[in-house]
């Protein structure tokens, strides 16, 4: 079973139509994997519902995977070192750029994980772009991790940290977006997923996907 997924997400695909391919891995979130959901309040509208994940052979597919993590994250991480380094290969032989996205629904952070090797991913390949978002807006990453910190209105004091952060911050709103928000402009973030290319000192606009449509915590602005 692969743990990154190349072509099969809607905004990845996108990216490679700026010439780079993307990578993407989804687990099950829980209070491990995801720390910070709880008091986000974005845990039921986690975009583990949307698209795709609806599907009961996609959330068996995610689960396996998440039991693999637990079991032996040491082994894990080989396992997306070998991924990712066939995933290199193909992307020279394409003449395209790679990016890794590993918390696709997840918010690990991978700067601290480190496979058999004692490195961490980022520190295999100093190459390849690795880019997330994250709720835990003070984590400090190599230069080839970019983070982007998702927003939630849900809890004051939460809230107050994202916006002091260095990072972009990503907030869902519910219809059009905004043209400024928390004293920052907006861009619309659905258009790609590739941020690491985006501007410094923004508010990356998403529209409000799967249950997070229905959400009413704070976290879907």
């Amino acid at each position: 079973m692969s743990y990154l997924s190349f072509g099969n997400d809607s905004k990845t695909v996108k990216g490679e139509k700026q010439g780079v391919m993307t990578g993407i891995m989804y687990l099950i979130p829980d209070d491990t994997l995801c720390p910070m959901a709880r008091n986000a309040g974005c845990r039921d509208a986690c975009l583990v519902t949307a698209g795709r994940g609806i599907m009961s052979n996609v959330k068996a597919g995610r689960l396996r995977k998440t039991e693999e993590w637990y079991r032996d994250p040491v082994a894990f991480v080989d396992t997306l070192a070998k991924e990712i380094g066939l995933a290199v290969k193909r992307a020279e032989k394409k003449g395209m750029d790679l990016a890794i996205r590993l918390n696709g629904t997840s918010d690990i952070p991978w700067e601290n994980q480190k496979g058999s090797n004692g490195l961490s991913l980022m520190d295999t390949f100093p190459d390849v772009q690795f880019y997330d978002y994250t709720k835990l807006p003070t984590r400090k990453v190599p230069g080839n991790y970019h983070l982007t910190v998702s927003y939630s209105g849900a809890n004051d004091s939460y809230a107050a940290k994202c916006q002091q952060s260095e990072h972009n911050l990503a907030v869902v709103f519910r219809g059009e977006l905004p043209l400024v928000f928390a004293g920052r402009p907006v861009v619309n973030g659905d258009s790609t997923d590739l941020r690491f290319t985006d501007p410094a000192g923004v508010v990356i606009g998403l529209t409000a996907k799967g249950a997070a449509k229905r959400d009413n915590t704070g976290f879907v602005i």
